[in-house]
């Protein structure tokens, strides 16, 4: 015991002693340890999404792979009947559930009108998902066909209380009443999803009486195998299951795959037609970036101690003298170590709790300390020690190994292998954060790249207003009051929105067509003007126009579907979507509807005005937002009284499809900057190193008539050397990464050799800001001083 008090009287001493060294390390591990610690809740809170339901071993998603024009895709969009039939004639299948989200609905009880987001889904759905009942019974909550289950905020806002609620009539966008059958617990933060109501699949038929066709595909399947039920086995079963129903043929056919429901947050997309990447990219880059930043700290402190061992030179020695061992001293520099780290990691906690609500604005989450949690505090206990031990390893064998004799005559010097050494970990330091420079810049222009490129519409000045309520039958009067409001320029309609199109089907014919070739192409409804409003190139034929009567039974495509139907000039031929045969009117170029992950689908729109579901779409006059949302609310309002007012901006509904690569350039901003930052506080402490080394050199240097500048440029070479090694090393390393990264995108930016100069410019020039102090304190000292010390 007295021992040990005797180590931390010399380790306090020894911290107040140097309190700049002290506070710049303890500084440098805690912004290393915050660092990482934000990233290790982010990825905790990643890998824990859809974990909490209670049956998640036994929940697969079906998703549909097609094989077609010597091409394999993937998507998760299925037949609406294939969850029931599956149920029905594979025994491993338990339940299954047929589904379709993010549905924004009105809804109306007593006084209030509120719209609220939540899904349709099939009877199973509560004996499969742990979103426990507080009202009604799993078994029959969703059996009715009119039956509806509300989340306990919803019942409370509705109707006081969720005991209240049960038995009570919801109108649903004014047209469908409603019974709640059950009231479910609020769904937590980590589902993929949040929803507040979920109606019935048979009202879901009824509105979409096309999802009930098997060569349709749009609503989700997942399904839950019975316990003890072989996965694999199951999956095989499944593989061929759809033929049928959808009869293979030449060149063309489906088939099935499974995948862990609670797995699609982070593996959700596909390449060649099997699940191959997604968000878990994301995870496994920010697990690497919190080593490499927790490496860059515990180098830094490796650097800061070493620089300061001139000054504990004699006291090791006078140590060594009184019958200290090397064991002995080893121990206390490990333990200065420990008390370091376990300093850094108070300080990265208050770090931590103190910089949440601004990373979980960033990243959209509701992540906090799980101080309650005994897993956290040992993992945190154990990244302590690893890092404890780690940074204070080096310079406690480096230390203890000094010779008394040596050190107590004044005549210690470092070998070249030593210097070596800690030049080596700055290299080391830069290369990191180098890495981390390149791979931002990448990052950010693929961003900069997504938002700026023309996805062949004008995503400018053009909002989307849902058709809802009495808007289903008086869309007509709606566009001609619309454009008679100043500032509007046009406006249509279309079931879904230009920048999100989903619906697949393969009941398609034209002449020509194999009879077993079953192609899918994507498909939509839209109203007249819709080119012009969305602002999409027309190359053949005419939009939609009252001015020919034909066209209310033709077609438009894209470029993609004409390559795929194999017409030279398609205006003109024959086109039969669903049995509805029509002529193809138009071709227009090809624009993106879905992410850039993907190449653009086949499209095929076809005419309508009468659907009672979709998007209006307005064309606003450059400036004049303001001015024709205030003219639509009142227009609606006239119009629409029972619904409230709501619109999207095309250019934000895009954007969204791009989160995930918005937020990872937010975070990737952070971190390069603070691991540049650790960095540098490592590198002062190898330039304080050299100063205290060079001390009588840079003297004699300066008697003999040596400048300021001359002495300058001296000390600060050889750290910019470092430097431009670090350049050398990270610039193939980072090209690696990114170009990986970039080939998840059919439409990426392109990686130019600027982004590397910058890059290099740049860890320079925070280099040489860096070490010019130390260097020019050193260079104007006066050298009889330094001549003088010993």
């Amino acid at each position: 015991m007295g021992m040990l008090n005797t180590y931390l009287k010399i380790i306090i001493r020894t911290f107040l002693k140097n309190r700049f060294f002290s506070f710049i390390t303890i500084f440098g591990l805690a912004l290393g340890m915050a660092c990482s610690l934000l990233i290790m809740l982010w990825i905790a809170d990643e890998r824990s999404i859809d974990s909490f339901h209670v049956n998640s071993s036994r929940l697969y998603n079906i998703f549909e792979r097609e094989f077609a024009d010597g091409k394999t895709t993937a998507d998760y969009e299925t037949p609406g009947p294939l969850g029931l039939e599956m149920k029905k004639n594979i025994p491993e299948v338990q339940y299954a559930v047929s589904s379709d989200w993010n549905f924004h609905s009105t809804f109306e009880a007593g006084t209030k009108i509120v719209k609220k987001k939540g899904c349709y889904a099939s009877a199973d759905f509560f004996r499969m998902f742990s979103f426990p009942l507080l009202q009604g019974d799993m078994a029959t909550a969703l059996n009715g066909p009119l039956s509806m289950a509300i989340s306990e905020k919803m019942a409370t806002l509705f109707f006081g209380s969720t005991q209240a609620a049960m038995g009570k009539t919801m109108r649903c966008d004014d047209k469908k009443d409603f019974t709640v059958t059950a009231v479910f617990d609020n769904v937590p933060d980590n589902a993929s999803t949040g929803f507040d109501y979920v109606i019935n699949w048979k009202a879901y038929y009824e509105e979409n009486p096309w999802a009930e066709k098997w060569y349709n595909t749009g609503p989700l399947t997942t399904i839950m195998l019975r316990p003890g039920a072989n996965a694999a086995l199951a999956e095989q079963k499944i593989k061929n299951f759809l033929d049928k129903f959808k009869k293979p043929g030449p060149g063309h056919r489906l088939e099935l795959g499974i995948q862990r429901y609670d797995e699609r947050w982070l593996h959700g997309r596909f390449k060649n037609g099997y699940v191959s990447g997604g968000r878990i990219e994301y995870v496994r880059i920010f697990s690497i970036v919190a080593i490499f930043i927790l490496l860059i700290a515990c180098i830094n402190f490796m650097n800061l101690a070493t620089a300061r061992s001139v000054k504990r030179a004699k006291e090791i020695g006078v140590r060594k003298v009184v019958g200290a061992m090397r064991g002995t001293l080893i121990r206390q520099f490990i333990g200065e170590a420990l008390l370091l780290s376990l300093l850094a990691v108070i300080i990265a906690l208050l770090l931590v709790h103190i910089l949440l609500p601004l990373f979980n604005t960033v990243t959209g989450k509701h992540i906090a300390l799980p101080v309650s949690n005994a897993v956290f505090w040992l993992e945190l206990a154990a990244l302590t020690i690893i890092t404890g031990c780690v940074s204070g390893s080096y310079p406690a064998m480096f230390l203890s190994a000094f010779r008394p004799a040596t050190v107590l005559k004044g005549t210690m010097k470092f070998g070249a292998g030593a210097l070596m050494l800690r030049k080596g970990l700055v290299v080391f330091q830069f290369t990191l954060s180098i890495v981390l420079i390149i791979g931002t810049i990448i990052v950010s222009r693929q961003v900069n790249y997504i938002q700026t490129i023309n996805i062949g519409l004008d995503r400018e000045n053009l909002i989307y207003i849902p058709v809802e309520g009495n808007l289903i039958q008086s869309y007509s009067l709606f566009k001609r009051e619309a454009a008679k409001l100043p500032g509007i320029q046009l406006v249509s309609r279309m079931t879904s929105s230009p920048t999100i199109i989903d619906n697949g089907t393969s009941t398609v014919d034209w002449d020509g067509k194999p009879a077993d070739f079953k192609p899918s192409f994507v498909h939509a409804a839209i109203g007249y003007d819709f080119t012009k409003t969305a602002g999409i190139t027309l190359l053949q034929g005419h939009d939609f126009s009252t001015v020919y009567a034909t066209d209310s039974i033709g077609y438009i495509i894209n470029e993609a579907a004409e390559k795929k139907i194999g017409y030279k000039n398609a205006v003109g031929s024959r086109l039969t979507l669903w049995g509805r045969k029509g002529t193809i009117i138009g071709v227009v170029k090809d624009f993106h509807f879905a992410s850039l992950h993907d190449a653009v689908n086949p499209l095929i729109l076809r005419f309508s005005e009468q659907e009672n579901w979709g998007n209006i779409l307005v064309r606003i006059a450059p400036g004049k937002t303001k001015q024709v949302l205030a003219g639509l609310e009142q227009l609606w309002k006239s119009l629409n009284p029972k619904f409230p007012f709501t619109y999207q901006f095309s250019d934000e509904e895009y954007n969204k499809l791009y989160r995930s690569e918005t937020v990872i350039g937010r975070l990737s901003n952070y971190f390069a900057f603070l691991a540049i930052f650790i960095s540098c506080l490592g590198l002062l402490g190898l330039a304080m190193f050299t100063a205290e080394q060079r001390t009588r050199e840079i003297g004699i240097r300066k008697v003999l008539g040596a400048g300021v500048g001359q002495l300058f440029a001296l000390l600060s070479k050889e750290f910019l050397v470092l430097v431009l090694i670090a350049l050398i090393i990270a610039s193939p390393v980072a090209w690696w990464a990114m170009n990986a990264w970039l080939h998840n995108y059919a439409y990426r930016t392109n990686i130019s050799w600027w982004i590397f100069l910058a890059a290099g410019s740049l860890a320079v020039l925070i280099a040489l800001a860096t070490v010019s102090y130390q260097a020019l304190k050193v260079a104007v000292a006066n050298p009889v001083k330094s001549l003088r010390k010993e």
